[in-house]
């Protein structure tokens, strides 16, 4: 049965893509730390980041540090926030997030989903995309 990623990678799912290529996609958590939350996404059904190829997550880490940069720019944060838990979906990936202090690394401290602005998600990623050079379907 295919991760909820892998869903929202083939269009059985909605996304907000900031970055896609053809081995990783980038888009927004439906459950932020702060708006601009996102997460990178191997295409690959990988369950750990340890069981990556070493090329796929040189790639992963060199498009995290990107959107980390734009997360800074766009939010004003202080730094982008980086973190890899894995529990929640069994799909690798690592979150990038807009960070003024430690409360983002607790992924406790979440707004749900049924709770987030559409309005402000729908913002964050056109702030992202524009700032990355990507289109709605997070293509260059």
């Amino acid at each position: 049965m295919s991760t909820v990623f892998t869903r929202i990678l083939e269009g059985e799912l909605p996304g907000r893509f900031v970055y896609r290529d053809e081995t990783v996609a980038a888009f927004l958590s439906i459950e932020p730390i702060a708006y601009g939350h996102t997460l990178i996404v191997p295409v690959e059904e990988v369950d750990k980041w340890t069981d990556l190829s070493p090329a796929l997550w040189t790639h992963m880490n060199s498009l995290a540090q990107e959107i980390g940069h734009a997360i800074i720019d766009v939010f004003q944060a202080q730094r982008a926030g980086y973190l890899i838990a894995g529990f929640e979906v069994p799909h690798a990936h690592i979150h990038v997030f807009p960070a003024n202090d430690m409360s983002g690394y607790n992924l406790a401290n979440v707004t749900r989903a049924d709770q987030t602005d559409a309005a402000k998600m729908d913002e964050a990623a056109e702030l992202l995309r524009r700032k990355l050079g990507t289109d709605e379907a997070g293509r260059r």
